[in-house]
């Protein structure tokens, strides 16, 4: 995202009838077979679905939603990169890879949501091979442009104005964030429905969620009607000091009635203490001014010679590693085909690797609250709302940028220019050991890392996605959570069972943030198994002849065999890992594999397994699954959402989720598989999280467990940084010695 807040574009015509205008030829030749959709096919693609249309139905208007490369064949990408599909084994012959895109529409003039699948020909030209109308009650992605438009509606509408005035805000003063409507029984299916949490802003750029609203609207995102006005219930103190709620129940009142009046409280204003967030405003409005830090001294990342990896178009290579980093408009980051070269012998350890889905569950059990669960991934895409990246704030050090790409609603490509930053960075000791003997030596070698990372804003909330790479063959997924918290506005004195009390007449909700990882494993090979670990003490009781100290404890095996959800313990300290049985180490006898490092993340989900989030995000159940990967013939994975394909407004379990697919119990040992990893993190709200949120952190790691041979990174080179110098000029340690040397 540019600084004013907008992407840039390249402009296609924007009605069915008006498609005189041809795109130019576009290119058959790519780099590989896994590379995003460029702008330029982007609009090819859109324009000949207004083509198609125009000529062949009856549609009048249409709004893209989504646009994005259909991935190939998994066997066909790795024949034509001369991946090996099992150890020892030569790649299969290569066959011609067909470039496909997928996209959704909606008819805006009759509703109905579409799908069309396109297949690019030798010629240059795109070809409609499918369209399908959805069912109704499915919904595409929610579009940035929806999200917009919601908060025009919202703003300019009438019954809107009227209750702002009433607790003295002006027209030109509110503003809103467009969420999908959750779940909400009282409208219908077919509608696409939006919710907005609105807000007053004070000034041009004052911290709008500083001053929450004390109602919610429902609007049609395609009809821009105000459906409906909710106004949650309050809390108070009972005369015996317990908390009772303004209403009598936590259900939501019928559509037709006054909600106002359901609710059962006064009308309450926003606060307007400013809370500013920006220096220049802190300046104005904070009591004493703002007074920045005077003690930083300049901190730099220097690379005098240069960066250490290298990129060919979407492909990376870097110290032994190589993979293919792809953009798309849901995951945000995709990597695929990630090898690792083990002297000499490419070895293949994933074909791909994502965030999949992401959900936000609010606590707040009083209605409309229940309804704020967002699926940020599934209803929005990380992707389009991806921030364009700064060189120097987000990224440190000598940076390369890679641009990505989606579908406006009127066909054009909307280009984030630098949306994913790759670069470098010490990570501290990789290992060290001193022979502490006398005239003894040491070795310390410190680690680097390479980092893919992105930086999405959902509204309030900013997320970064880190991919993070080591020389000791670690991958690790980063996630960290900073931006503002979700606020509701409270009465004076108010008392709070859901959230805290942040600032005063700010109620930040408790919640939670659960993700989903997708994990496409090819662990030298696509035959993978998942085994499960237990840690067990031994069964034998202290005094006995096999545990007289009562200290032994054993590791249990158990390898998963049939598609299912499994449960973190902690009790058991289980873990998992990805293993291939076609190779074994050669001194401790196992399988070759990856452990899954979800320690610290295995967080539960606090929603009821009955519960409205439980029914829509089935994947929070369980901390892993694992389930056979299908594709469709021709096409790559028909497995890739474990929330469905199709979120928005969504009210039960989809049948194409990773809850569904587990039923069919299907055999995944020694098979190609799927693995989904649901971390997360519960947010008891802090008043130092207000006004913006210090960064949260948490990651799935993946390390070799009998990969290798030994320890991979023992070539890296023991280094003594010569700009390190002491830090107050003093060359001498404090036993009076010279300081010792790294090696």
């Amino acid at each position: 995202m540019s600084p004013d807040g907008t992407h840039s574009n390249v402009t296609v015509p924007s009605t069915t009838s008006d498609v005189q205008e041809k795109p130019k030829q576009i290119p058959t030749a790519f780099k590989h077979p896994l590379d995003p959709l460029t702008p330029d096919e982007i609009a090819a693609v859109s324009w000949t679905i207004r083509h198609h249309i125009a000529s062949k139905t009856d549609t009048k208007a249409i709004k893209f939603i989504t646009c994005s490369l259909l991935p190939p064949p998994k066997k066909a990408v790795l024949a034509y990169l001369g991946i090996p599909l099992a150890p020892g084994e030569k790649p299969e012959s290569s066959v011609p890879i067909v470039r496909k895109a997928e996209v959704d529409f909606i008819d805006i003039v009759q509703g109905g949501a579409y799908n069309a699948i396109l297949t690019l020909k030798n010629d240059g030209k795109w070809e409609v091979n499918s369209l399908d109308r959805l069912p109704e009650e499915f919904h595409a992605q929610i579009s940035p442009e929806e999200l917009i438009a919601c908060e025009v509606v919202v703003k300019n509408n009438p019954t809107i104005q009227k209750l702002a005035a009433e607790v003295g805000v002006k027209p030109e003063q509110i503003f809103c964030d467009g969420w999908s409507i959750g779940y909400d029984d009282r409208f219908p299916q077919k509608r696409r429905v939006q919710q907005a949490l609105v807000f007053a802003r004070f000034s041009e750029h004052d911290n709008l969620y500083a001053h929450p609203m004390d109602f919610i609207p429902v609007i049609d995102a395609n009809t821009e009607e105000l459906l409906h006005v909710d106004f949650p219930p309050h809390y108070s103190y009972d005369i015996d000091g317990s908390v009772k709620l303004s209403t009598h129940s936590t259900a939501p009142p019928p559509s037709d009635a006054d909600s106002l009046a359901s609710s059962k409280r006064e009308r309450i204003p926003p606060p307007r203490k400013a809370w500013d967030f920006l220096p220049d405003l802190m300046e104005q409005t904070e009591e004493g001014g703002y007074h920045p830090r005077t003690d930083l001294k300049p901190l730099h990342v220097v690379q005098p010679e240069g960066v250490s990896f290298k990129m060919d178009g979407h492909v990376l290579e870097w110290q032994n590693w190589k993979m293919h980093i792809a953009f798309t408009h849901r995951e945000g980051i995709a990597l695929s085909t990630i090898t690792y070269n083990d002297n000499g012998v490419i070895r293949p350890i994933m074909y791909r690797l994502s965030l999949a889905e992401m959900v936000v569950p609010y606590g707040a059990p009083e209605h409309p609250h229940p309804r704020k669960f967002a699926f940020d991934s599934g209803e929005y895409g990380m992707g389009t709302m991806a921030n364009e990246l700064s060189l120097g704030c987000d990224c440190l050090g000598q940076i390369h940028y890679l641009p990505g790409a989606y579908i406006a609603n009127d066909g054009s490509a909307m280009i984030i220019k630098n949306v994913i930053c790759i670069h470098e960075e010490d990570a501290g000791v990789l290992w060290k050991h001193t022979d502490y003997r006398p005239n003894g030596r040491s070795q310390t070698v410190r680690r680097r890392r390479l980092v893919v990372s992105m930086v999405c804003t959902l509204a309030n909330y900013e997320y970064i996605w880190n991919y993070m790479f080591y020389q000791d063959g670690t991958i690790e997924f980063e996630i960290r959570l900073t931006g503002i918290l979700s606020v509701y506005v409270s009465k004076d004195g108010e008392p709070n069972p859901f959230g805290t009390t942040v600032a005063p007449n700010i109620n930040g909700h408790y919640h939670q943030h659960m993700f989903s990882v997708r994990v496409d494993p090819m662990i030298d090979g696509l035959k993978n198994t998942v085994i499960e670990s237990d840690i067990l003490p031994l069964d034998a009781p202290t005094g006995s002849k096999e545990n007289f100290a009562g200290n032994a404890f054993i590791s249990k095996d158990t390898p998963i065999t049939v598609e299912s959800g499994r449960p973190y313990d902690f009790a058991k300290e289980r873990r998992w890992r990805i293993v291939n049985s076609a190779k074994k180490h050669y001194a401790s006898g196992k399988d070759v594999g990856y452990n899954i490092g979800v320690k610290g993340g295995a967080t539960p989900m606090m929603a009821k397994l009955d519960s409205w989030t439980a029914k829509r995000a089935s994947f929070l159940k369980n901390t892993i699954w694992v389930c056979k990967d299908e594709e469709e013939e021709g096409s790559g994975t028909t497995r890739m959402w474990p929330a469905g394909k199709y979120v928005p407004q969504t009210k039960s379990e989809p049948e194409d989720s990773v809850g569904a697919w587990v039923k069919g119990e299907q055999d995944v040992e020694n098979e190609d598989l799927l693995v989904f990893v649901t971390v997360g993190t519960t947010h008891i709200p802090r008043p130092e999280d207000w006004p913006v949120m210090p960064v949260e952190h948490l990651s799935v790691t993946f390390k070799p467990n009998s990969f290798f041979k030994a320890n991979p990174s023992m070539d890296v080179p023991g280094t003594k940084d010569p700009r390190s110098v002491p830090a107050f000029g003093d060359s001498v340690d404090a036993t009076g010695n010279e300081s010792h040397s790294c090696h």
